[in-house]
């Protein structure tokens, strides 16, 4: 039996919304890309802190927005805009449910991860709500208590 190649795509979190936001659901989505943006995507060449999720009720469509893609240059002229909008590819009723959910005061959609999965380009998307500056702390608090002990059982193992 053929050994399978290892699996090299590259993840690209946004590690910063884990902190600015408390996630309630979240949901894996495709996402439309052109032929230099995979290239682009595959050598890591993207930016999804800024971006966010924009969920049209009426179209029931999901478009990303503020995701910048960098150029791909061997694509000379022929390339992409960085900051365009992109669709995201999900069914109806998961689109229904995420506007319906996004009508409430105080929620929004960010995109959390973007990875290749079975060669085709997917987005995990999150349901969020804002944390406080105090939620944020406490965050802060944990991991910093959670640092302190992962050092003190280091030191401890002989």
């Amino acid at each position: 039996m053929a050994k399978k190649k290892a699996d090299t795509t590259p993840v690209i979190e946004n590690r910063k919304a884990r902190f600015d936001y408390h996630i309630d659901e979240t949901y894996e989505v495709g996402i439309a890309l052109v032929g230099s943006e995979v290239k682009s995507v595959r050598a890591s060449q993207v930016s999804i802190g800024e971006g966010y999720v924009h969920v049209d009720r009426n179209t029931l469509a999901l478009t990303l927005i503020n995701v910048n893609i960098g150029e791909y240059a061997p694509a000379g002229a022929l390339g992409h805009r960085p900051l365009r909008a992109r669709n995201l590819l999900a069914n109806k009723r998961e689109i229904a449910k995420i506007a319906a959910t996004v009508q409430k005061k105080g929620m929004t959609v960010v995109p959390l991860k973007l990875y290749f999965k079975d060669g085709w380009a997917k987005l995990l998307i999150g349901i969020a709500r804002g944390k406080t500056k105090s939620d944020k702390r406490g965050t802060i608090a944990t991991r910093e208590a959670k640092r302190e002990i992962d050092r003190a059982m280091s030191k401890r193992r002989p």
